[in-house]
Order: structure tokens, then C-alpha cells, then sequence
């Protein structure tokens, strides 16, 4: 990992952070003490970059109106109870929060908001948008505080965000605005819960981990990967697990990863291409039997190895004129050939590197 994003307060108004502005901190707490502080300075310890998520939504504050995702909703007198809210007091809070984030904790390099909700309307109760959280607003003192900063998507505002943060589905190509790629990435779980959830049983197995963050990295994209700690404060087992399976594979392939977006070449199938200048990476997801053909790289390739264990790969380019018959294969104009054993490597997602010619 590379950067860390943290949950600075999430939707029920609770502080990990000192906040002059509420109670609902991490003071409150056993722990008796600021909790972002010390993570912040541990990470930045590794060489780590530093984010923050915040919660544009607060669900105890008196003056944030009820909605159709308020646990409230139902409440009978929900639309009496919002006569006596004002939004735009909420705002002020809000923006005052994010100002003890952005000049409290140093250099700051991703400041994740979440999330809007503008055409959400139930029981004549309105979503909350760009106007609800004076965005424009919120915008500009972020711009002015961290104006390096990383910032997403999710202030209801047509412009000026960095990237788009697609939640819980991989795109189906490189993401793009009115026609333009944009730099975006994928906000995933390891399982169906972003919070710690004991009897929730749809933990995502390693490959499929490393198969969602291949997919993005093949897309142009990145991988930001959810894991919520039990009451302890521990990671889950399970988490444990699997964040040391994508470790161990990292060690070896994660020059298919670091450095790397989307290539102009098409995998075949059950694969994706990563590629970082003239080297190209082969990320097979479906084992096949001996071969697999890549298009259009006839006379391109140097040299071919496998990732994992650095031994090489043989590859052929198949006469597309000859005939198929018995041990003989076909080719096609510009294919090569990958000649591959029989037994999938011991590696969870196998890659070949291949070296591309200048």
C-alpha cells in the first residue's frame, strides 16, 4: 500500500479527531485521546501519503435535516421536526470541521467527502447537494488550505473534483466525463460491509482482491480497498488473511501493478494487460491449457517470463497460412503464441512480463 484513507467522521457525527466544535470525539472514547494524530504520524513514518474521509452527512447534529436516508425517515413527524432545523447552521459546522482537519494535521495529500444525494426525495423530503453543503464554498477553502490536495467527486460540483470514485462495481473500461478519461478510482470492500459487520459472510476470496485491483490498474485506474476494525480496534482474521495473501503476491508482481495503466493492446480472454512503457504484463485470471494468443504483437516481443519465479516463456508466431492438423497449430496474421505448462503456477494470479521491443 502507498497511502492510507482514514475516517476522519463517518455519518452518525462520531470524531476520531480532538474537535473544538463537538462531542462526539475520540476523547469520549476509553482511549481518552486525539486518535487521527498518532496514525497520521505512524504512516507518514512508512513514507506513506496521508487521507482523510469525512462525512458531509451528520445524523445527530440538531440542525441536519431529516431525508430518505436519515435513520429518522419514518419518524411520523419528520416534516414538523425539519420546521425547526436550518441547513445552512449545519453547513457552518460542517466547514468549520473541515478547517480543523485541513490546518491541524500538516500536509494532507487526499480529502475524501461523501456523499451527495440531490434527486433522492422521500415523503417530499429532499436530498442534500451542492446547496445543502455550500460546496462552492467548501471547494474553495480546500483549494486554499491543501491546494495539492487529491480531492473526489462527491460535492455535487460539475468540475474541479480530481477524481471519480466509483462504489462497489468494477467500470467496464477506463472511466470517462462527457467523453474524456478521468483519473478515477474504485472504492471496494472485503466484504459486503464497509463497517465491521460479525455475521456478514461475503468475504471477497484473495484472487478475487487481486483480480478487482488488476482490473482497475488495467482500466486506467486505481484500487482503494475498505477494511473496517472489530470493536477492538483489531483488523478481523479474515482481513489479516487476505491482506497478507495480496502482500505475498505483491512482492513479487508488483511491477505489473506500481507504475503501471491501462495498454493499447486486447488481452485475450480471461486476462487483462497492464503496462508501464515497453513492458507489458499478462495477468492470466483463467488458467488454459498450454497456449494463449495475443494479438498484434507479432514481431514486437524480446522476451517473455513469468513474474513470480523470473523463468522464461517460449512463444511462437504460427504460420497463418499453414494448415491445422494433428499436433500442428494455425496462426493468424499478427498473433503470437504463448507456449505455457500444462500445471498453473503456484502464484494466485500468474503474470507474464513481456519485453517489448524498442
Amino acid at each position: 500500500m502507498k497511502y492510507f484513507v482514514v475516517t476522519t467522521k463517518h455519518h452518525e457525527g462520531f470524531c476520531l479527531w480532538d474537535s473544538d466544535l463537538t462531542d462526539y470525539k475520540a476523547t469520549r472514547t476509553p482511549a481518552g485521546r486525539d486518535l487521527l494524530q498518532p496514525m497520521v504520524e505512524a504512516f507518514r513514518e512508512r513514507n506513506m501519503k496521508v487521507g482523510f474521509y469525512h462525512s458531509l452527512i451528520d445524523w445527530r447534529h440538531p440542525e441536519f435535516t431529516l431525508d430518505g436516508v436519515h435513520p429518522r425517515r419514518d419518524d411520523p413527524d419528520a416534516l414538523e421536526q425539519n420546521k425547526s432545523r436550518d441547513m445552512r447552521k449545519y453547513a457552518a459546522y460542517l466547514h468549520a470541521q473541515t478547517r480543523e482537519l485541513l490546518t491541524r494535521f500538516g500536509h494532507l495529500d487526499i480529502m475524501w467527502f461523501d456523499f451527495s444525494y440531490p434527486h433522492n426525495e422521500y415523503r417530499s423530503m429532499k436530498g442534500k447537494g451542492r446547496d445543502d453543503w455550500q460546496s462552492e464554498q467548501l471547494y474553495a477553502m480546500v483549494r486554499e488550505l491543501q491546494p495539492h490536495v487529491v480531492l473526489n467527486d462527491r460535492l455535487d460540483l460539475p468540475e474541479g473534483w480530481d477524481m471519480k470514485t466509483p462504489e462497489q462495481y468494477q467500470p467496464q473500461e477506463w472511466m470517462s466525463v462527457d467523453g474524456k478519461p478521468v483519473i478515477w478510482e474504485a472504492c471496494q470492500t472485503f466484504s459486503g460491509s464497509w463497517g465491521y459487520y460479525r455475521d456478514e459472510y461475503t468475504w471477497k476470496s484473495t484472487e478475487m482482491l487481486l483480480q478487482m485491483l488488476i482490473d482497475s490498474v488495467s482500466k486506467g485506474g486505481n484500487l482503494l480497498l475498505n477494511v473496517g476494525p472489530t470493536g477492538r480496534g483489531e483488523f478481523d482474521a479474515r482481513a489479516i488473511e487476505r491482506l497478507r495473501g495480496m502482500g505475498e503476491w505483491m512482492k513479487r508482481h508488483g511491477r505489473s501493478i506500481y507504475g503501471c495503466t491501462a495498454s493499447d493492446f486486447a488481452p485475450p480472454p480471461d486476462c487483462r494487460f497492464t503496462q508501464n512503457g515497453n513492458r507489458l504484463y499478462l495477468h492470466v485470471f483463467a488458467w488454459p491449457f498450454r497456449h494463449i494468443h495475443l494479438q498484434g504483437l507479432a514481431g514486437r516481443i524480446e522476451y517473455a517470463q513469468f513474474l513470480h519465479d523470473a523463468s522464461e516463456i517460449k512463444y511462437l508466431e504460427l504460420d497463418p497460412n499453414a494448415t491445422a492438423w494433428n499436433t500442428h497449430m494455425k496462426g493468424k496474421p499478427g498473433q503470437v503464441t504463448l507456449e505455457l505448462p500444462v500445471v498453473k503456477p503456484d502464484a494466485t494470479v500468474p503474470v507474464i512480463e513481456i519485453f517489448l521491443k524498442e
